[in-house]
């Protein structure tokens, strides 16, 4: 119906064009033209913002199918049930209420999630005691930089994250390291989840790219807070102002080229881009 309609529109953010802008990103970076046509219509999402804030406090030092599997598991036991399909059980991603409960900590601990279970319950606490779910989506209408500041004041965004061996044994962040990645989450969930196109989470791999690709030598020779402002800022410059939306497609370009045979990689950037924006992606 219409109502559903309405939700995937907006899921999918369908009312963004994107020929025009992979037409223009392309106008202004040669390179983003030579793997636009391996990659056409990658869109950003606009998830929930309490979801995605949390699932993000979750990537802290871990790997896709690690988390994939840490979000299941989150659902699965402080998630209501939404359905049975295939034998197999559905739930919703959990309230905030619910991960912000005094055994919170302990149970997630209990799941695996080892120093994360202490930023996900107590990012969820905060909320549930400060702006509430509604206070964190009315940040959609809040300039970025405000944005991002009310995310860093959260356990786990903006509270350092001790390095070394936690209580698990399992290793935290290095401590070089983890300023840029408390903003990496901050500016992850501006992007996905708070309408800040603008907003370009850097992790290894944009790192990497962007001095290896780009050769921006900026930040000196690690990833900190500082390297991670300038290299947003560089293609905020570069791309204009849905930057955070190319930079989707140059990170799903790198992915692939890491994921092919080593002759076979560099020929992902080097290959033709089209000379013409006549036919864009969808």
């Amino acid at each position: 119906g219409a109502e559903t309609d309405q939700i995937l529109r907006d899921y999918f953010q369908l009312d963004v064009g994107l020929p025009a802008l992979y037409c223009a990103w392309g106008a202004a970076d040669p390179l983003f033209r030579k793997v636009a046509d391996d990659f056409p219509g990658v869109r950003v999402l606009r998830q929930d913002p309490v979801e995605c804030l949390l699932s993000f406090i979750c990537t802290s030092n871990n790997h896709i199918s690690r988390i994939t599997a840490m979000i299941e598991r989150l659902c699965q036991a402080f998630g209501r049930r939404l359905c049975r399909l295939d034998a197999r059980p559905f739930h919703a991603f959990p309230s905030l209420s619910a991960l912000a409960g005094a055994d919170a900590e302990a149970r997630l601990r209990a799941l695996g999630f080892g120093y994360r279970a202490k930023f996900v319950s107590g990012s969820a606490r905060a909320i549930v005691e400060g702006l509430g779910a509604e206070g964190l989506r009315r940040l959609r209408a809040v300039p970025y930089a405000e944005a991002r500041r009310v995310l860093c004041a959260l356990p786990g965004v903006g509270a350092k994250v001790g390095a070394g061996m936690g209580r698990d044994g399992e290793r935290g962040p290095a401590a070089g390291a983890d300023g840029a990645a408390r903003r990496q989450v901050a500016d992850c969930v501006c992007l996905m989840a708070l309408d800040k196109a603008e907003a370009v989470p850097v992790d290894t791999h944009v790192w990497r790219v962007a001095r290896q690709r780009y050769g921006a030598a900026l930040g000196g020779r690690s990833l900190t807070p500082r390297a991670h402002q300038e290299i947003g800022d560089f293609f905020r410059g570069l791309w204009g102002p849905r930057a955070g939306w190319a930079q989707a497609v140059v990170f799903c370009a790198d992915l692939r080229k890491g994921q092919e045979p080593a002759g076979s990689r560099d020929r992902a950037w080097g290959g033709r881009g089209r000379d013409s924006c006549g036919d864009g992606p969808p």
